[in-house]
């Protein structure tokens, strides 16, 4: 007899990006209830220190888990770099991070040149430069620090000139360079596709690990015995540390519905 799980899974970003993660597990897990916090009042964590982001993601956890979470999504590269394997040593749920998929955009890539777009904790980080090391053999790695394109995210204004502006410096050398994959190393990022598809040769494919991550969550939903009854009930939380009032504005952008927003 099949065991289920009904209890929610958590998911969590410095900001409003990691609701690029939560579609995608949305799409994918359909009878699994989520609550998402989005930490907008200390966004970003990529200039942060890394015993900072562990305190947040180690609050934030807590918070998760009070509210009955089984799994834990750490839906920010930068907070899955700085804090992940600190959250492994002190809570016994599971956790999922995220990092740039570098390894599929080598594997693939013809023109052996690839692009990484990320915040400066990410491309610093430990599981960041492992993975370019391991899977990047013969291939250059262009990477790139977004600077500035999350607080942009976060004020709604992805679409400004001033996004524009910045992606063109950004992407710019790395066409230069003749990429063939460039690779969104932040869940903010994936806001800016549509620009950055009208930027980018069109034989440059933009790299979103959001799918791989919601896979992942199943697989590991199912290794633990976790996945929700296909029966139940689902329900959708969100929560910010910042004003409910834009947060509930993007969340209509990425789930084409209306939610309710918690401000905590």
């Amino acid at each position: 007899m099949q065991n289920y799980n009904n209890q929610p899974i958590g998911v969590f970003d410095s900001g409003v990006g990691g609701l690029t993660v939560w579609r995608e597990l949305a799409r994918q897990l359909p009878h699994e209830s989520i609550i998402y916090y989005a930490d907008s009042q200390r966004s970003p964590y990529g200039e942060k220190s890394y015993e900072t982001i562990q305190q947040y993601c180690k609050e934030i956890t807590e918070f998760l888990i009070e509210k009955g979470c089984k799994l834990i999504v750490v839906a920010c590269n930068t907070a899955t770099s700085a804090a992940i394997s600190y959250l492994r040593t002190i809570f016994d749920v599971p956790f999922i991070g995220i990092e740039p998929a570098i390894k599929p955009a080598a594997l693939q890539s013809i023109t052996k040149h690839i692009g990484v777009l990320a915040t400066k904790g990410t491309l610093e980080g430990r599981l960041f430069n492992e993975t370019s090391k391991k899977h990047t053999e013969g291939v250059e790695v262009h990477i790139q620090i977004g600077t500035g394109l999350v607080p942009l995210v976060e004020e709604n204004n992805y679409e400004s000139d001033e996004a524009i502006h910045l992606l063109k410096k950004y992407t710019a050398p790395m066409v230069a360079a003749n990429i063939d994959y460039l690779v969104l190393g932040c869940t903010h990022y994936p806001f800016y596709k549509d620009i950055l598809k009208s930027l980018l040769p069109s034989y440059v494919k933009i790299v979103d690990p959001a799918p791989a991550v919601a896979r992942y969550t199943d697989f590991i939903l199912q290794h633990h015995h976790l996945l929700a009854s296909p029966n139940q009930k689902i329900f959708h939380h969100f929560y910010t540390s910042g004003k409910a009032a834009n947060f509930l504005f993007l969340i209509k952008i990425v789930t084409k519905k209306s939610f309710l927003v918690f401000e905590k």
